[in-house]
């Protein structure tokens, strides 16, 4: 009997899948959609487990270290820097995640954020309601059209937004070391080698890249300091590429212009948080991948990762350390 911890419920389609298995021991820590991490019911749980399905909860070497048993982490998502992967690996823990499952939600929430900078969307609104109608002062309105835009990782979210931005008739420059001049300029864009010589021609620049130690705090006082004053900066990747400290400055005086903020160093946020009290910053809580046909394909791409581990078949290519596989046995 393999025993499979569920931090959340997921889609009632990708639970159905646990249905006709006889060997699987099923525990649901909640059934709530969201919420703060369960990360006290977790390590309780853990002990004994042969699977885990995580979103937001953190895993350390001490915590994988009481895990006698576990032989697969299914992470809802394809972020892993909660995850210590060296301590999976040395553990013989495979490390799934969830790619190619929300690519499309977040792009299209990349590009959401983009457009609600553009027209003023929150403010807007807030003024039509308050009975204000035509509201007239502030920074003026701008289309996307003929704007550049710096795509900061070309993955498959960046390579979406690529095309999206593409759409809207945007130029779109991109910085990937992973990827060749030849092939970003086949695709149509302007390639970038030298992150910091892109930055004062971009009237654009949006996140999606992964965090490490390269690019913690990438977007910080200097890199702020050498945008237009009339750029924006957009984050839909990893709070902590950003220094917010110096976000906050640079908006509030007026240094760039606005932003776009879709996740954020500590979340949820303290209630008093700088960012709050500034009219040029669009925020929403983490939830790009929110969308109810997002969340499907996600719920079921981690349900299936955790199965094929546990049946000794997972595909290679939804694992962040495939040199266990075949080692777990």
């Amino acid at each position: 009997m393999h025993k499979l911890v569920f931090c959340r419920a997921l889609h009632a389609d990708a639970m159905d899948l646990l249905k006709d298995r006889t060997d699987l021991d099923v525990r649901v820590l909640t059934t709530a959609f969201r919420g703060p991490p369960m990360q006290k019911e977790l390590a309780a749980e853990i002990v004994d487990a042969d699977g885990v399905v995580v979103g937001l909860e953190k895993l350390d070497a001490g915590l994988l270290g009481t895990a006698r048993n576990l032989r697969v982490i299914s992470r809802f998502g394809v972020g892993y820097d909660a995850i210590d992967v060296p301590a999976c690996t040395k553990q013989r823990v495979v490390l799934a995640v969830v790619n190619g499952a929300n690519d499309l939600s977040v792009a299209e929430h990349t590009m959401m954020l983009m457009l609600a900078v553009a027209r003023r969307t929150i403010e807007m609104d807030a003024s039509v309601r308050r009975g204000t109608w035509m509201m007239l002062e502030g920074r003026r309105m701008r289309e996307l059209a003929g704007r550049r835009v710096l795509i900061v990782g070309y993955g498959r979210i960046g390579t979406r937004v690529a095309k999206l931005c593409q759409a809207f008739g945007m130029h779109t420059m991109v910085h990937d070391p992973a990827f060749t001049t030849p092939r970003l300029a086949a695709d149509g864009h302007e390639p970038v080698q030298h992150l910091m010589e892109a930055v004062p021609l971009a009237d654009v620049i949006t996140l999606h890249c992964p965090l490490s130690d390269a690019t913690h705090r990438m977007v910080d006082a200097g890199f702020l300091s050498k945008m237009k004053s009339d750029a924006w900066l957009i984050n839909t990747a990893r709070g902590g590429l950003v220094d917010e400290d110096a976000l906050v400055e640079a908006l509030r005086a007026r240094r760039i212009e606005a932003a776009g903020i879709e996740v954020m160093v500590q979340e949820p946020p303290m209630p008093d948080h700088p960012l709050f009290a500034l009219d040029n910053v669009v925020l929403s809580p983490h939830n790009a991948a929110a969308p109810l046909e997002c969340y499907r394909k996600m719920s079921l791409r981690a349900v299936r990762n955790l199965l094929d581990s546990i049946d000794g078949v997972i595909d290679p290519g939804y694992t962040v350390n495939p040199e266990v596989l075949g080692r777990n046995s």
